[in-house]
């Protein structure tokens, strides 16, 4: 059996009168006559052969058909609601302002060198980074949306690919090379020196990670080095001045490596992993300023 579509206005005006619990709220919500509203509710009864309301001068109330009319289609009502605002959002410019929790890492290869193109197609937007290289909880610290690696984004949060899948790259200077052998195997980055990376969320010693390229196992290297430093730039400045070795995400030292000021080793031990994504807490709802962030990141993949 389908609907009838001319049910429909006499459905919407039932659920109002049920919200409000008042013909003439109902009305007032959208300025029509309590009479106009009352012959919805009448016609609606009539079509569907039932009384839905109790009706007094001062109070009405649902029959036990009207309570579970009420209770099926609310849900559906509900959502057409829903949808009817996503549609007035997405058709909104975006305004205001969108914080975005991320790396570092991420805020330096995948925000800031497309932050005046974003802020010039959306002039109404303004940016807040807040940088964190720990997993921030979006909605308690109040924040629009997080960049994370994919392997590090919570199962329950929504999340869309914004970078390509990543590697690490070992890297050092030509200069360092020139007096040190390029090791062939993590094992060798015992005879190097190697920039140690302090982690400031835990302020552990962060150890290299490798896969065997034959047998897919995954391992780590405790490193030696006698330079320490708790900031990612930092340590890729130190490569570039030959202090030593370094371990980082391709991404961060991409150019560097097109341009020849670092020379990448240990490439087979480092497999693809991975990438970068923009995650939010639901896209039910979803703000004009996020769906418009959400577009650019991935369209810039």
């Amino acid at each position: 059996m389908s609907l009838d579509p001319s049910l429909l206005p006499s459905l919407v005006w039932f659920a109002r009168v049920v919200r409000h619990r008042s013909f003439t709220k109902a009305a007032a919500e959208f300025d029509v006559s309590r009479v106009a509203v009352s012959l919805q509710i009448k016609t609606l009864e009539e079509k569907l052969h039932v009384r839905l309301l109790h009706r007094t001068t001062r109070d009405m109330s649902l029959t036990d058909d009207g309570m579970r009319l009420w209770e099926s289609i609310q849900p559906a009502l509900s959502a057409i609601e829903q949808a009817v605002v996503q549609v007035h959002e997405a058709r909104d410019e975006p305004a205001g302002v969108i914080r975005i929790n991320t790396s570092r890492v991420a805020a330096r290869t995948l925000i800031e060198p497309h932050l005046q193109e974003f802020l010039a197609l959306y002039p109404k937007l303004s940016v807040e980074l807040v940088l964190d290289d720990g997993l921030s909880n979006i909605i308690a610290d109040g924040v629009d949306a997080g960049i994370r690696r994919g392997e590090s984004v919570a199962e329950h949060m929504v999340a869309v690919p914004i970078s390509p899948p990543i590697r690490y790259a070992v890297v050092g200077s030509p200069a360092y090379f020139e007096k040190h052998p390029a090791p062939l195997h993590p094992e060798n980055l015992t005879q190097h020196h190697c920039v140690r990376y302090r982690l400031a969320s835990s302020a552990a010693l962060l150890n290299w990670s490798f896969t065997d390229p034959r047998t897919r196992r995954e391992f780590s290297v405790e490193q030696t080095g006698n330079y320490i430093t708790n900031d990612d730039l930092a340590m890729v400045n130190a490569a570039l001045n030959g202090v030593g070795l370094v371990q980082h995400l391709d991404l961060a030292v991409q150019q560097h490596l097109a341009d020849g000021t670092l020379v990448r080793v240990l490439e087979k031990w480092c497999p693809a992993m991975a990438g970068f994504y923009l995650y939010i807490p639901t896209r039910e709802q979803m703000s004009s300023k996020v769906r418009a962030l959400m577009d650019f990141l991935m369209a810039k993949r």
